[in-house]
């Protein structure tokens, strides 16, 4: 049996928000060395850029478009720029995410912070999904990744705004798997704790040993490990899975407390 087409993209497109750092930059990156066309989305148009650079070294085509996918008209945008270049959206990868990290105390955070992680973390995703789904079932092949987290089932101090919006992507997933089969599968990844610039501003290494006594494979994550599991739910060798949140987080739990 031959496993390549399975893996492979090539004649894709995808889309990955986030793109220009950390797990966003990652998976843009497995994306396109697995043949697709990639269109690198970031607040940052420099980082995209840099990443979109990088890709069309390997010989894929890539784009950046600057979105904060908190604006509609910016939503609308990337769609739209991806269909006049490309001609098709296949891949979605929701991956911008805000809050968390311990720094939600509900009495100091106000009803707008509250709101404002659930604009970008679940409106934005929905939105974006409604948006490109149209264009992935015409196209004839469709799958959407959406980027969760740990925190969408443990119970930590301090998150109430973050863990509570990630819960909210894994069950809305659950529901998104009904409405845009059979052309367009959607699934989510639950990363544990992945060594990033945004855990490295309130890691410190007490709470790093405390996560790595509770994770069996003994490391913390890093965003390769995760952009592993978006090509998985990207491909073809995923086909019969829908509806589903994958968690990647050596085995184990970690948490800042």
């Amino acid at each position: 049996m031959d496993i390549a087409p399975l893996f492979a993209l090539t004649g894709k497109v995808a889309v990955v928000t986030g793109g220009g750092n950390g797990i966003g930059r990652a998976s843009a990156r497995i994306l396109a060395q697995a043949g697709a066309d990639v269109v690198i989305a970031d607040m940052k148009q420099d980082d995209a850029q840099q990443v979109a650079d990088e890709i069309e070294t390997t010989g894929r085509r890539a784009i950046a478009v600057a979105c904060n996918v908190g604006k509609e008209e910016q939503l609308q945008n990337l769609v739209e720029r991806t269909l006049d270049v490309f001609g098709k959206l296949n891949i979605l990868v929701n991956n911008v995410g805000i809050g968390g990290g311990g720094r939600e105390n509900p009495f100091k955070i106000t009803l707008a912070d509250f709101e404002r992680v659930y604009d970008i973390n679940v409106f934005s995703t929905w939105r974006l999904c409604q948006l490109a789904v149209p264009h992935m079932k015409a196209s004839g092949y469709g799958s959407i990744v959406n980027i969760s987290s740990m925190s969408s089932i443990n119970s930590s101090p301090d998150m109430s705004a973050y863990a509570s919006s990630k819960a909210a992507i894994n069950h809305m997933t659950a529901n998104l798997a009904f409405d845009f089969a059979p052309e367009v599968r959607i699934n989510a990844i639950a990363p544990g704790a992945i060594e990033t610039q945004a855990l490295a501003s309130v890691l410190t290494p007490e709470i790093k040993e405390r996560m790595l006594a509770r994770t069996p494979l003994k490391r913390l994550g890093k965003a390769e490990d995760i952009a592993g599991a978006v090509l998985f739910l990207a491909a073809p060798v995923s086909a019969w899975i829908t509806g589903q949140v994958l968690f990647v987080n050596g085995g184990g739990k970690q948490t800042l407390d």
